[in-house]
């Protein structure tokens, strides 16, 4: 995914050129679309998306979505007409929902004291698919970048098919022995193994929580004890549990900060964006040492998000990016230091965010959700994230040459602030915590809704 989200970086300034690969040169507002018409495709997609998750499982509903994107690739090395790369670029987004599905599959099959740590690898990997297009694109030739790129797409969906279906699921489906060969393939034991029967019981307990949403009248539990609880439809259930409505407005709060911080523009327009900062050194490689910063850096927050919790790391992440996007945007905008200054802010700037930001949003949506409504809640949560995906980068350009690139970034220095007040009163820590006993912290939260 990293690889086909960050291609327009190296593109932009080819497809609006005389000299285009392509059949004629984009217009501004093409070339526009053409790092923003992904995320159009995942805002339809992700409505979906809930209802694929409960009914072909997290693993098929990750080949499925991956198949979007390779169609995508065959679309590019196919066709040079403008609509069809655009066409193409729409296509590859909708596999924009495998930022949702992934993160759930993996925090699931996870033990908790690492599900931060793990599912913060999402991220990492989609930092590693960035520096890929970069020094593909870089190095090669267009065409061959392109082929290079269709080539590592089907592998990937070879290697994805070897693994297991989400443990959690199957136990939904009342499919315990697949559940307990899922389990005991991603512990690397047997399915007779204790720990493999403990973890099976654990989800069992996750599966029947007790503390709201089931709505079965107290009277009729007190005369009837044995009567099976009444399941409602995941909207209903939403409506009916503050602790869920709480936990959708924190990650969706968390999405909007992440979003608006504003690294996704310097990740989708990185080589245009270094050529205007940072014009004493080459584009591409400013490009590649960012993506190498950022690959680094979420190795650091993979780290972190479990050495010292999500909530602080969300706290002083968010802090050091707002300090950064001051120091950032004022040099860019008044010009006090060398243009070398600028590109180590720059970095510094993608390190900070990255660590806080760019990984505890996506850590907190995949644990908090109680799992009769987790495929429908996080759904409205990255439908929310491409919404506001869609919105950033499509203004950024106008919005750049409107009032320059500099106040820009005292843009995102507000929206690290905003984060900050909200995260210190609403977000609880979750480090390590059952979904059951997350739900509980937000109940005892102040009240939101």
């Amino acid at each position: 995914m990293g690889i086909m989200y960050t291609w327009p970086s190296f593109t932009l300034k080819l497809f609006g050129s005389a000299n285009t690969t392509l059949d004629r040169p984009m217009t501004e507002t093409e070339l526009s679309l053409l790092g923003s018409i992904s995320s159009i495709s995942a805002i339809m997609i992700t409505p979906f998306s809930g209802l694929l998750l409960d009914t072909l499982g997290r693993k098929w509903c990750c080949i499925v979505f991956y198949m979007a994107q390779l169609m995508g690739w065959v679309i590019i090395v196919m066709w040079y007409k403008v609509e069809a790369v655009l066409f193409s670029m729409f296509l590859s987004g909708l596999s924009a929902c495998m930022m949702l599905v992934i993160p759930i599959y993996v925090s699931e099959y996870c033990q908790e004291s690492i599900r931060g740590s793990m599912t913060s690898g999402s991220m990492i990997f989609f930092g590693i698919g960035m520096l890929l297009s970069y020094l593909l694109g870089g190095l090669l030739e267009y065409k061959m970048m392109n082929y290079v790129s269709l080539i590592l797409t089907a592998l990937g969906i070879v290697m994805f098919s070897f693994m297991k279906e989400s443990p959690l699921f199957l136990m939904q489906k009342g499919r315990e022995r697949e559940a307990a060969r899922s389990v005991a393939f991603y512990r690397g034991m047997k399915t007779s193994s204790k720990e493999v029967i403990h973890e099976i019981e654990n989800i069992r307990r996750t599966l029947n929580p007790n503390i709201e949403g089931d709505i079965t009248p107290q009277e009729e539990k007190e005369l009837n004890p044995e009567a099976p609880k009444k399941k409602l439809p995941q909207w209903k259930y939403l409506l009916k549990s503050r602790s869920s409505r709480r936990a959708l407005l924190v990650s969706i709060m968390l999405y909007s900060s992440s979003i608006f911080q504003g690294l996704v523009v310097v990740q989708v327009y990185a080589e245009p964006l270094f050529e205007k900062a940072v014009p004493s050194m080459s584009a591409m490689v400013s490009s590649i040492l960012f993506a190498i910063v950022s690959v680094v850096a979420g190795f650091f927050g993979a780290y972190l998000i479990d050495a010292i919790g999500r909530r602080p790391l969300m706290i002083y992440g968010s802090l050091a990016t707002g300090v950064c996007c001051i120091i950032l945007g004022s040099q860019i905008h008044l010009d006090w230091g060398p243009s070398w200054l600028t590109a180590v802010f720059m970095h510094v700037y993608c390190v900070t965010y990255i660590i806080g930001a760019g990984t505890v949003p996506y850590v907190i949506v995949a644990e908090i959700y109680l799992p009769e409504i987790k495929s429908f809640a996080s759904m409205l949560s990255v439908e929310w994230a491409f919404t506001c995906n869609f919105v950033i980068l499509f203004i950024f350009n106008p919005l750049v040459d409107a009032v320059g690139l500099g106040p820009v970034f005292y843009f995102f220095a507000l929206f690290c602030f905003l984060t900050i007040a909200f995260c210190y009163y609403y977000l609880p820590e979750t480090k390590g915590l059952p979904v059951d006993a997350i739900q509980l912290l937000f109940l005892k939260r102040a009240d939101l809704i």
